[in-house]
Formats: C-alpha cells, sequence, structure tokens
C-alpha cells in the first residue's frame, strides 16, 4: 500500500477543518501518515476552492492592494506608481500559495491518480481528478500572471524548476482540453457539501474548463496568435458558460477565515478610480435623472459641463481629461451600472450605503476645505461632495495634495456599497458575459465562433446589465451613439471616431465666473499608437471591464498589459514618482508601458529557499525581477 507524502498531509487536515470531517481517527493509527486508499479525493478540492477564495489576510493585500489598484477598479497608489511590499507577496506565494491551496490541490490529483492506478476507485474518482486539473489550471494561471513564469511540476518533494510562461500557458491549455474531454457526465458526484462551487455538477465544471480555455488563449493574442486562435476556435465549439446560474462563484460569510468576503476590512475605502469614472460618465446615454431619487435631481449637471475649475488644488499633470475640475454635481448622464457599483457620497439613506469605518464617521461626513499654500490655518473654499460625482487620480499630488482635503477623502468620493463589504455575497471567478466578450473579441479577429461579435457583444451587455438589476435601460443602452469621457460609445453598429476635442463649460470655483474649455478626448498611445477611440475592440474591452468590476480584477489588469485598452490615465507627477522614474513632467500627456505595472516581483524568499529556481525564473521573464518588466504575454511598445 502506498503512502501520501507528509506534504499532502497538511491541506488534508485543514480541509477536515474546514468540512467538519469527524473521522479523523478512523483514517489511520499513525497521524503522520495517510494511506492513499482512505482519503477522499474531494477533502482536497474542497480545501483548494475554500482557501482560494481568500482569507481577509491574503485577500487585502492580494486582491485588494495589488490587484484592485493594479486593474484601475479603485483609487490608490502603491503598485499602481510602481509600488511593491515584499511581505505581501511572501504571504501569498509562499504560506498561502505554494504551502496551501496549490499545494493541496496538486496533492489531492495525486491521491486520485494513485487511486485509479491501484484500482481503488469509486465511481466518480475519474471526475474528481478531472475536476482537480481544471481548478489546478485557473490556480496555476492565477500565479502566472501576478508573478510570471512558475514551475509546472512543482510539489514533488525537491525544489522544482521554473518554466517560461508560454509553456506554463500551453501545458495549462492542455490540461483544461484534456481534463473537460475525460468528464463523465453520465456520472453522480460525492456529496455536493465539498463543491463550493457547483456542487459537483460535472456539466457545469466542463463548461468552465472550456470558458477558461477561451481566456487562457485569448492571452496569448497578441503574441502567439496561432496558437491562440487553435486553442480558441477548439474550445468554442464546446459547451461553454453563457448562463448566470452558469458562474464559478464562492459564498461569502462573516468572520475571519477562508470564506469572508474579500472586501470586508474597514479601513480599505474602495473609492472609485478615474479609470472607470471615465468610462461610465457619458457611456449609454441614459439620463442620470431616470435612475436617482427625486431629492437628487437638483444636482444633475447639463451634459456639457465640466464642473469648478480648481487647478490650483487639483492636480493638471496627468492625462486624465478632466484633471483640474471637481464635479459639482452628478454627471447628466451615466452608465446604469456606476451607482450600483459605487454609492453616491451622502446617499447615507441608501440601503447599500456602506459607513465603514465604524469607528469614525468619515463615511457620513461630505464638507471638506481647500487649504491656503501660504497658510494653512486659512481656508479657501468649503467643498460639499454630498451628491457629487468625482474619482482622483493616483500619483503624487505635490502641494496641491497637501492643501487639498477633498481630493481623496472616505465620504467625498463613490465607493462600493454595502453588498461587498458584509461578506453576504458571491466572489466570482468567471461568469457568463466574460464568455461573451471573449467571443466577440474573437469574431473581430475573424476567428470562427458560433455567433457573430455583435451577438455576443450585446449578449454580455444583457447579461452584466441583468447582473446588476438594470436590464430595463439595456434596449436604449446598446444603441446609444454618445461618447464616454474617453471618446467611446456602445452602439456596435456606431464606429465613427470622436473630434479630438469638445468644448465644454466650467465655473471658477475661486471667482465663480463662467467660462469654456476645450477638452481633448486622452490619446491612448498603448493601442493603435492612439489613432482610434471608438473601435470593435474597444468598445468590447470598455464594456468587459464594467462588467468584471468589482470581482475580476486581475483580468482587468490583464487585458491592460495584453492590449493596452481601455485607457488607463497617467499617475500625477506634480512631483517625480521614484518608483516610475520614466514618467515625468514633460511626457504626462504621452502612454507607456513604463507608466503601468506589469507584474509582481517575486518574494524574497522564493530565491533564499530556491536561488536555482529563482535564477530560472528571472532569465525566463527576459528581463529584471521587477515591478515594471512586461510578462511574455503582455503589450510591448
Amino acid at each position: 500500500m502506498k503512502t501520501i507524502f507528509k506534504y499532502a498531509l497538511s491541506p488534508l487536515l485543514i480541509s477536515m477543518a474546514l468540512t467538519g470531517c469527524s473521522k479523523f481517527d478512523q483514517i489511520n493509527d499513525n497521524p503522520y501518515l495517510v494511506t492513499e486508499d482512505k482519503v477522499q479525493v474531494e477533502y482536497f478540492i474542497n480545501n483548494a476552492i475554500i482557501n482560494s477564495q481568500m482569507d481577509p489576510h491574503i485577500a487585502e493585500r492580494i486582491f485588494v492592494l495589488y490587484w484592485k489598484t493594479a486593474g484601475h477598479q479603485q483609487f490608490g497608489g502603491g503598485i499602481a506608481t510602481g509600488g511593491y511590499n515584499d511581505g505581501w507577496s511572501t504571504d501569498y506565494y509562499g504560506s498561502s500559495y505554494m504551502g496551501g491551496w496549490l499545494n493541496g490541490i496538486n496533492a489531492g490529483i495525486q491521491v486520485a491518480e494513485k487511486q485509479i492506478e491501484s484500482g481503488n476507485v469509486k465511481e466518480y474518482t475519474n471526475n474528481l481528478l478531472q475536476v482537480s486539473r481544471i481548478l489546478r489550471a485557473y490556480l496555476m494561471s492565477e500565479l502566472a500572471d501576478t508573478f510570471g513564469p512558475i514551475p509546472i511540476n512543482a510539489f514533488q518533494g525537491v525544489n522544482p524548476e521554473f518554466s517560461d510562461l508560454k509553456t506554463v500557458y500551453y501545458f495549462l491549455l492542455d490540461e483544461l482540453k484534456d481534463a473537460s474531454a475525460k468528464l463523465d457526465l453520465n456520472i453522480s458526484g460525492p456529496d455536493a457539501k465539498f463543491d463550493q462551487v457547483y456542487g459537483f455538477d460535472f456539466s457545469k465544471w466542463q463548461k468552465y474548463a472550456n470558458s477558461m480555455r477561451l481566456r487562457l488563449a485569448m492571452r496569448l493574442s497578441e503574441v502567439d496568435a496561432n496558437k491562440a486562435k487553435t486553442e480558441f476556435e477548439d474550445a468554442a465549439t464546446k459547451p461553454l458558460i453563457t448562463a448566470s446560474a452558469e458562474t464559478f462563484q464562492v459564498a461569502e460569510k462573516p468572520g475571519w477565515d477562508a470564506l469572508t468576503g474579500v472586501m470586508t476590512r474597514e479601513w480599505n475605502y474602495f473609492q472609485m478610480s478615474a479609470t472607470i469614472n471615465n468610462l461610465f460618465v457619458g457611456l449609454g446615454g441614459v439620463a442620470s435623472q431616470d435612475q436617482v431619487s427625486a431629492e437628487k435631481h437638483p444636482y444633475i449637471k447639463a451634459a456639457n459641463y465640466a464642473g469648478l475649475r480648481l487647478q490650483d488644488h487639483f492636480t493638471t499633470l496627468t492625462n486624465d481629461p478632466l484633471a483640474g475640475y471637481w464635479l459639482d454635481g452628478l454627471p447628466n448622464t451615466i452608465d446604469p451600472r456606476a451607482y450600483k457599483q459605487y454609492i453616491i457620497p451622502g446617499d447615507v439613506t441608501n440601503p447599500d450605503f456602506n459607513a465603514y469605518p465604524s469607528w469614525d464617521n468619515s463615511a457620513k461626513t461630505t464638507e471638506r476645505n481647500l487649504m491656503a499654500g501660504s497658510n494653512p490655518d486659512v481656508v479657501v473654499k468649503t467643498i460639499d461632495a454630498k451628491f457629487t460625482w468625482n474619482a482622483p487620480v493616483n500619483g503624487d499630488w505635490g502641494v496641491k495634495g497637501s492643501k487639498n482635503q477633498v481630493r481623496s477623502y472616505n465620504g467625498a468620493i463613490p465607493r462600493h456599497g454595502q453588498r461587498f463589504r458584509n461578506s453576504n455575497n458571491k466572489r466570482i471567478f468567471f461568469a457568463n458575459w466574460e464568455t461573451y466578450f471573449l467571443l466577440a473579441e474573437a469574431a473581430v479577429r475573424g476567428w470562427s465562433v458560433p455567433m457573430s461579435g455583435k451577438q455576443a457583444y450585446e449578449a454580455g451587455i444583457d447579461a452584466s446589465f441583468a447582473f446588476w438589476d438594470v436590464s430595463n435601460f439595456s434596449s436604449t443602452y446598446k444603441t446609444s451613439t454618445a461618447y464616454n469621457r474617453v471618446g467611446t460609445s456602445v452602439s456596435w453598429d456606431h464606429t465613427t471616431e470622436p473630434p479630438a476635442a469638445h468644448t465644454m463649460n466650467y465655473i471658477n470655483g475661486y471667482t465663480n465666473a463662467p467660462g469654456t474649455v476645450s477638452i481633448l478626448y486622452p490619446v491612448n498611445g498603448l493601442y493603435k499608437n492612439g489613432t482610434v477611440k471608438n473601435d470593435l475592440l474597444t468598445k468590447i474591452i470598455t464594456q468587459k471591464f464594467i462588467a468584471q468590476n468589482p470581482w475580476l480584477p486581475l483580468e482587468t489588469w490583464n487585458d491592460h498589459r495584453r492590449l493596452g485598452l481601455p485607457f488607463f490615465e497617467n499617475p500625477a507627477v506634480e512631483n517625480p514618482l521614484v518608483n516610475m522614474p520614466a514618467l515625468n513632467a514633460s511626457n504626462y500627456m504621452t502612454s507607456n508601458i513604463k507608466f503601468f505595472p506589469q507584474r509582481v516581483k517575486y518574494p524574497s524568499s522564493l530565491q533564499a529557499s530556491n536561488a536555482a529556481g529563482y535564477e530560472q525564473a528571472v532569465q525566463f521573464l527576459g528581463g529584471t525581477d521587477d515591478v515594471l518588466t512586461p510578462l511574455w504575454w503582455a503589450k510591448k511598445q
């Protein structure tokens, strides 16, 4: 009888604790020696699903401070301006990843393979092996998309060798294809409680594998187009995630464990980013008046109104189109999902209003001051942010920032509501809208897919609108030719480019004098050298970005690294950015990959524990182990 190595024991014990298994004493007389014929593969699957959802410690560092910030789903500095924290990466890569859920799912695969080899199997053992391989493929892709080159054959009792990303992705695509094909959909699985996602509905696991293959194949579109096309077209002929009931998601629960919500820490504000605000405002032509309560109607501004011009207190050294302005009200028109994803400042009667942190009143405080530079006690202007809609750019605001009490204040900026903060939701890993937007992109590329690009694009919008319960606006929205702040419209049939600039009215925030200004639509040099703003691919990725918010920040970051889409504004450089030296006051109006994070540095613990593997990884990276070094599949310009 073969024995499982000790490294597989720890995940087993954890999974027993999480699932309430009471038969540990019956498994083996020796608590340090567990035999594969008595271990249940579903324990390992359960453990990996639950723990990869991320406990609050890991989630705050990786999901929030790395992915959501790098993916421009929220306002913040850190990695978005080239920063890095070795402790955060060590926690994720080491104790929680390599020593945790990825270790555990590999152990489950080994157990299943040994049981099948010995003939000691249940009817569903082969299916559990395939589910484990599918889940491992996702977990490995998450690790690779964060750091870069990773080992393929890890957890063998020795320090693993690293593989280049092309090898990693080819392996993952092969695994998903093979595992999907080997699932027997006529077999029932074990107790559904050991599968927090699909309850061992193997048809849904197959759809997830095929849709994941679409995602990973598309990741190669810019560097290995033939492989991307071949894999994508084959996967697209298979069953896919197309219904909301097929979404890969894990239910959260209150407390402090692996199922606690990823956005629950009270000291994180989750303020709206300038990126998504620029996509929201004007997009779809749906009036704010039709979306908000009557008490907010007096605050809605004209469509051509830029806001208060406050250039002495708001940075202008960024290519954000409304830099230097504060909108003292609500936009005239806005994407219907905006007011669902973020709560209007001061909207305290909204049932979804979140009052974190509970130890102060900052969430409900909307009045803040702009101070004089020469005398910090002199107030130049008091701003009431109640029923306003603004999103500051990240970066260094210099003296302007030191005089400005409103720009990033908790109660002054739209931020995520209670539904995302109370652990009563479900964390989404893959939803039906992503399948549709991937199919739409493939159609635009001329690949063979089962529906037209327009059909897939509009189905993705419909799926996202249904999720946010705004389907009543869908028809009007999909036919809109109105441009948002970056010059993109919704209608598939409307690809007319916006003018270089458009005239807007403003009020001088210091003198109250009215004026007009020509506002540029920003030039996105990362995509087609900045020559287009409203082509089909820009529309698709714009919609995909909005739909993926707030659950899939790694994917919004991946799309921007892969394509340069959607438009990401540069960090402000009122002072030079220490970790992003290429961006300065002479080039802040241009776009460059050196102005955006490309990956997370490997933790120092890797170099200490596996020096040879670390050297392999850096060699395959093709550059220095640095936040600004692009990954193999990412857009380079």
